[in-house]
């Protein structure tokens, strides 16, 4: 691999010179959003063996669920990501919670799929944004030296929520029917929603800064930037997949029951949300002695991943083989910080959202929406085991975009 030093200089300088007490308050109500937002994301792949069962549906249906709501992601965040760079990022999070905690609610009280995915498709809507603005706002609120751990950090509430809402929603399911999990999901974010409402100032979190002078299209002309954002999204391409169907193949292949299957697919995403943050403190060191470290860090975490999921999924049930994809998990979502850190570095400050928005776009377009629908696509075919098999070679796609990207910024700097 070409160690050419890699510039990595143009945001380096920017945001406070230590962390305060109330980016923390405000961190800690950005991440309960984040929880939020994926509790209302994934809380229904706790219950598809339920819906599945009542309303008759095949998987590929049920796999169309869980890629509506990434899919309008991917399609809105750019625009709306512009609007609240341009508007007002504190006001945009307010209105997203409080949209897609109602639509969450709608889920809870949908009679048929058709109600069912017009209602997770307006959750789509309302965390279209959020990601993108969310870590605009904790990448304005602390020092640069913290970015890839913050990133990694805020971009594991994904899994944790993810973890919560599998979790709850099958055991809360088995008790009071799959329509309750929702409701309750629901007043969760509306009530984050208020309490950031009342605590954060547009003026504390995002001070005025001249637009004119960073062009909208800097955050795509960077063709390194480019692969970064590809390789983003392919890299968590699995991370959807397993997200939607790890519920159901341990329903199916360890014949768990739905609350049992709901709680042991939450501790593999857990060990993925461990893994992000780790890798992202992991990325901060390594950048402070050269950012081309992160592209390295990336190209492992994404060969490594591919091969023990795809390894892991294709062995017989047993003790051994949970381990195998704990340990593929854990390094799955991992580029989660060196990717934020390095779409920092590399773009203008005022555009940070816009720029974050094209990440989500990729993350989105080219990873959580297509993986969950691809997934049940293969497992009507083949079968949940070979089909998140399948889907376990797309880091390796990753590691190769990165790679990319580290010889474009080395043999032509921003």
């Amino acid at each position: 691999m070409d160690h050419k030093p890699v510039a990595l200089s143009l945001g380096e300088g920017n945001g406070p010179a230590a962390a305060t007490r109330y980016g923390w308050v405000i961190f800690a109500l950005i991440m309960g959003l984040m929880l939020s937002d994926y509790m209302s994301r994934q809380v229904l792949g706790s219950v598809f063996p339920l819906v599945k069962a009542e309303w008759h549906l095949n998987d590929e249906q049920l796999g169309r669920l869980g890629s509506i709501i990434p899919l309008m992601v991917g399609l809105l965040t750019f625009p709306l990501s512009l609007v609240a760079d341009r508007f007002g990022r504190v006001r945009a999070i307010v209105g997203m919670a409080v949209l897609w905690s109602v639509a969450t609610l709608l889920c809870g009280l949908a009679r048929n799929y058709n109600e069912m995915l017009a209602a997770r498709a307006l959750i789509g809507v309302g965390e279209a944004a959020y990601g993108s603005v969310g870590l605009a706002v904790i990448i304005g609120a602390f020092p640069a030296r913290m970015r890839a751990v913050l990133t990694a950090s805020f971009m594991a509430g994904g899994p944790l929520g993810s973890v919560i809402g599998v979790s709850l929603g099958g055991t809360i399911a088995v008790q009071s029917g799959w329509r309750a999990p929702f409701e309750i999901i629901a007043g969760f974010g509306i009530i984050l929603a208020l309490l950031f409402a009342a605590i954060a100032r547009e003026k504390r979190l995002a001070p005025p800064m001249a637009h004119e002078a960073a062009p909208i299209r800097s955050v795509l002309t960077s063709s390194a930037l480019r692969w970064i954002y590809l390789g983003s999204g392919l890299q968590l391409f699995i991370s959807g997949a397993l997200t939607a169907w790890l519920p159901s193949w341990f329903n199916r292949v360890h014949e768990l029951q739905v609350d049992k299957a709901g709680q042991a697919a939450a501790v593999i995403l857990l060990v993925q949300a461990l893994g992000m943050v780790l890798c992202g403190q992991l990325s901060d060191r390594l950048g402070l002695r050269d950012g081309g470290h992160r592209f390295t860090l990336a190209i492992g975490l994404g060969v490594t991943s591919a091969l023990l999921l795809g390894i892991g999924f294709l062995m017989p049930p047993s003790v051994l083989q949970l381990m195998v994809i704990g340990a593929g998990a854990f390094l799955a979502a991992g580029t989660t910080g060196p990717v934020g850190s390095l779409v920092a570095q590399l773009t203008h400050p005022a555009l940070l959202a816009t720029a974050f928005a094209t990440v989500t776009l990729a993350n989105n377009i080219f990873g959580l929406a297509p993986g969950p629908w691809l997934a049940g696509r293969l497992a009507d075919m083949g079968g949940i085991g070979m089909a998140l098999a399948v889907c376990s070679l797309s880091p390796l796609l990753a590691a190769l975009c990165f790679m990319l990207a580290r010889r474009r910024l080395a043999n032509d700097p921003v």
